[in-house]
C-alpha cells in the first residue's frame, strides 16, 4: 500500500469510529438529528462511468487535466469583475504526497494588465492556456465531487465551481464558495433571465467548523435537477429547468483573496488543499 492509500486507510477507520461514537451518543441522547457519515460517488440510481478520477500523485500538476489559469491566461490572471486582490501563479500551485495545495500570499506582483495586486496565490482549471486554445476537459451533466480543506484564515475566498466552454458568464454552477466565513458553505446557481439580466439562486449549508478537515462537496447537474451535496448529504435542489445551464462546462478550484473584503493584517498566508477531484457521467 503506498504511503497515500495508508493515510486515506486511516482516514476512513478514524471516520467510521468517530461516526459510529456520535450515532451511539446521539441515540441515547434521544433527540438530535443522526450523523451521516461522508460519502462518495454519484448517487446510486441509474448507470454512470467515471471519466475524470485526479488523485494528485506524483511531484507536478498533470497539465494534460489542469492549467494554472482561466482562458485569458497571459502570464497570470485574474477575476477583476469581484475585484479580489490576487495575481494568479502557476508556482502558487503545488502537487505533494497526494495532495494539491493552493496557496496565497502576501506578495506585491505586477500582472500583465498594468496593474498590481497586494496578493498572489494559486487556482487549477480544465479550461485552456489561453484565450485561442481548446480547453482540455468539459463536461455537459454529470455529478461532479472533491475532497478539500478550506484554509482557516479570513479574507479567503475558495471556491469550486464551473464556467461555460463559451469563456463567458452566466450561466454559472457554484458547488462550493466560502464568503466572509469558514462555516457556512455557499451553493449557487446563475442563470440568464428573459429580460437578459443575471439572475442567481443560492443554497447555504452550516454552521460547520470546515477547516478542521478535509469535506466532500459535490453536484449532480442532470437536464432537470441541479443538487448540491456536502459530505453525502443533499444540501440544496434546483428542479427550475429555466436555471439549469445546458452548454459545456469547465472545472475550476481557485483560492481567491479580499472578497467581500481584505484579510487582516494579521494573516499573510493561507493554503487551501484538495485531496482528490472526481467526475461520473452516466
Amino acid at each position: 500500500m503506498t504511503a497515500k492509500g495508508a493515510r486515506r486507510s486511516l482516514r476512513r477507520v478514524a471516520l467510521a469510529l468517530s461516526s459510529a461514537l456520535l450515532m451511539t451518543a446521539t441515540a441515547c441522547a434521544g433527540t438530535a438529528e443522526a450523523p451521516r457519515a461522508p460519502t462518495t460517488g454519484p448517487p446510486p440510481s441509474g448507470s454512470w462511468r467515471i471519466v475524470l478520477d485526479e488523485e494528485f500523485d506524483g511531484t507536478e500538476l498533470d497539465s494534460r487535466t489542469w492549467t494554472t489559469c482561466y482562458d485569458w491566461n497571459k502570464d497570470g490572471c485574474t477575476n477583476s469583475g469581484n475585484d479580489e486582490e490576487q495575481w494568479y501563479l502557476p508556482e502558487q500551485v503545488s502537487v505533494r504526497d497526494g495532495e494539491l495545495t493552493l496557496t496565497a500570499e502576501r506578495r506585491e506582483t505586477e500582472g500583465s494588465d498594468d496593474l498590481t495586486y497586494p496578493w498572489t496565490s494559486g487556482m487549477i482549471s480544465t479550461g485552456r492556456d489561453d484565450w485561442y486554445g481548446e480547453p482540455r476537459r468539459t463536461f455537459t451533466y454529470g455529478y461532479f465531487e472533491a475532497a478539500i480543506r478550506i484554509p482557516p484564515e479570513a479574507g479567503m475566498f475558495p471556491a469550486f465551481w464551473m464556467m461555460p466552454e463559451s469563456k463567458f458568464t452566466p450561466p454559472e454552477i457554484d458547488i462550493m464558495e466560502f464568503l466572509d466565513t469558514t462555516e457556512q458553505v455557499s451553493m449557487y446557481v446563475h442563470w440568464r433571465g428573459s429580460d437578459g439580466d443575471e439572475e442567481r439562486q443560492r443554497g447555504t449549508y452550516g454552521p460547520a467548523d470546515f477547516p478542521d478537515r478535509f469535506h466532500m462537496f459535490g453536484l449532480l447537474w442532470e437536464p432537470d435537477a441541479l443538487v448540491w451535496y456536502v459530505d453525502g448529504v443533499e444540501r440544496l435542489r434546483v428542479t427550475d429547468t429555466e436555471r439549469i445551464p445546458d452548454v459545456p462546462m469547465e472545472v475550476l478550484i481557485n483560492l481567491a483573496v479580499g472578497v467581500p473584503k481584505p484579510p487582516p493584517d494579521t494573516v499573510d498566508t493561507a493554503r487551501m488543499r484538495v485531496d482528490w477531484v472526481r467526475v461520473w457521467e452516466r
